[in-house]
């Protein structure tokens, strides 16, 4: 189910972004947008209290090679990730299937400038093109309504509804898409 997945060399590159792997000089500026409130709350997570917590996710996401940095061309800041994590709630699927969720978090203070339907498209592309993928899945807490516009905006098609537990300790109802690779022929769900 779970399509291999190692970041750490792509680069890939849109009008104003440039996704890449993440660097440990990244530290400040992942920090600046995953400690402010109601940024990480809308993924499940909290914002970060301090540094070394930052620094510590930061190593998670070098170590395990699944989540982009978002750097934003104009600036060279890193203002948002995008992973691709695993594949939970997929039992309904052809088990043959290789596929990954897509996750993604933005710095606030660029919400709704489409920046990050542009980042997944990239990461859509290259997953459905040279990794050669069967599928992708994203999800949104029922009410982010940001997150689901980028998931319409990205060809997403509704596929069901499920219980999340957050790493916050709570449950979340959430909504999951699918997008199938066209490129591989007609593949049924």
């Amino acid at each position: 189910m779970d399509a291999f997945v190692d970041v750490t060399t792509w680069r890939l590159e849109t009008d104003r972004l440039m996704l890449r792997p993440w660097r440990e000089e990244d530290l400040e500026d992942f920090y600046r947008y995953a400690s402010v409130p109601g940024v990480g709350e809308m993924a499940g997570w909290a914002a970060h209290e301090n540094r070394e917590q930052s620094a510590a996710i930061l190593k998670l996401f070098m170590d395990e090679k699944k989540t982009l940095a978002l750097e934003e061309k104009v600036t060279g800041r890193v203002i948002g990730s995008l992973g691709l994590e695993s594949t939970g709630h997929c039992e309904d699927l052809p088990e043959d299937w290789q596929g990954r969720e897509i996750g993604y978090v933005l710095a606030k203070d660029r919400w709704g400038q489409g920046l990050m339907p542009e980042a997944a498209r990239a990461v859509i592309a290259e997953c459905f093109g040279s990794q050669n993928y069967d599928f992708l899945t994203c999800g949104h807490f029922l009410r982010n309504h940001r997150s689901r516009r980028v998931i319409e905006k990205c060809g997403f098609s509704y596929w069901k509804d499920i219980l999340f537990r957050t790493r916050m300790g709570t449950e979340e109802p959430v909504r999951l898409y699918l997008l199938k690779n066209t490129k591989k022929g007609d593949i049924h769900v």
